[in-house]
């Protein structure tokens, strides 16, 4: 039996010849998501904003705004009242109330009561509660841990490959969690820790699928010292593009699952997993390849003289597979 071939062998796709086009949308949606951002700023959840967060699953389909209106109603301060998951679960944001850890277990209390009188049949899921000191340095550390990721990444690529390449590695991952921020400031999903825990793993994903790239082009350096860049990367790319597409169909197939029929509880998480599959390994070819051809890699500035093999051949573009 055969196997399975998803791509064909020796694809010659011209992925770079838009490559103006991407580049030019894509600095567009990085300029909008930091629009986004600072003005609709993130809908942060209990890790990053402090508060007591509660979730309920109704009997049946509630408005938003009749939970806002009564809630409000009890006096406990402004709520911040979200849809997730289907239209009967809600999650109930409150301020901490003054008076410790006390105040706030009486106002839990109190909002448990309440919500099971008012709403019969109702359940209440969890209540998480964190204070506002514990919120800002889980904030602090969770953005030193994302910005120290993405300069270790940096540095490591410029070591052991060329600062070009460093310098493309590190764009691409700051347009793949750029983009993963402005999804969530459109869409005001809840932003907290497990957000956190996968954009570092969009940046760990992205990074290996940029240094497959990465790698093979470095091959193709020494191999074919006299080709021209553009031809070059084409070649890299799609001498790559079997494993990069098996491997983003398969978490593509994985993720989607997930969030469509998995937990609640990890919903952001998976959504935010599958954007970032998604815009990852479309920054590997579109965005990382570009920055290589306006930093002017090429053998001349990579290759030692001596490092080409014997018999080395200039490959034209009409030569490629």
């Amino acid at each position: 039996m055969r196997p399975l071939k998803l791509v064909p062998e020796n694809t010659n796709i011209d992925f770079l010849r838009l490559r103006t086009v991407f580049m030019a949308l894509s600095v567009l949606l990085i300029v909008g998501s930091i629009a986004l951002v600072a003005i609709r700023g993130l809908n942060f959840g209990v890790d990053f904003a402090g508060g007591q967060m509660v979730r309920v699953t109704f009997a049946q389909s509630v408005p938003v705004s009749q939970v806002r209106e009564k809630i409000d109603g009890l006096g406990l301060g402004e709520s911040a009242i979200q849809q997730f998951g289907s239209d009967r679960d809600v999650a109930i944001r409150l301020p901490l109330p003054k008076g410790g850890a006390e105040a706030t277990d009486q106002q839990g209390n109190r909002l448990r009561e309440f919500i099971t009188t008012t709403w019969p049949g109702a359940t209440i899921g969890s209540v998480d509660t964190v204070s506002g000191k514990v919120s800002q340095e889980l904030f602090q550390k969770g953005a030193l841990a994302l910005g120290l990721a993405m300069a270790a990444i940096a540095v490591y690529i410029w070591i052991r490959f060329e600062w070009q390449f460093g310098i493309g590695a590190l764009f691409s991952l700051a347009h793949d969690v750029a983009i993963t921020f402005g999804f969530f400031a459109i869409t005001q999903l809840e932003f907290n820790l497990n957000i956190v825990a996968a954009i570092l793993t969009i940046i760990g994903y992205s990074l290996n699928d940029t240094i497959v790239v990465y790698d093979r082009v470095r091959e193709n350096l020494r191999k074919y010292r006299k080709m021209e860049i553009i031809p070059l990367l084409n070649l890299s790319t799609n001498e790559t593009l079997s494993r990069t597409i098996v491997t983003s169909l398969t978490l593509i197939i994985a993720l989607a699952t997930l969030v469509l029929v998995g937990p609640e509880v990890i919903f952001g998480f998976s959504i935010a997993m599958l954007l970032g599959i998604v815009i990852g390994t479309y920054s590997s070819i579109y965005i990382a390849n570009p920055i290589l051809i306006w930093a002017k890699v090429g053998p001349h500035s990579f290759v030692p003289k001596d490092s080409a093999p014997a018999g080395a051949e200039r490959v034209k573009a009409k030569e490629l597979p």
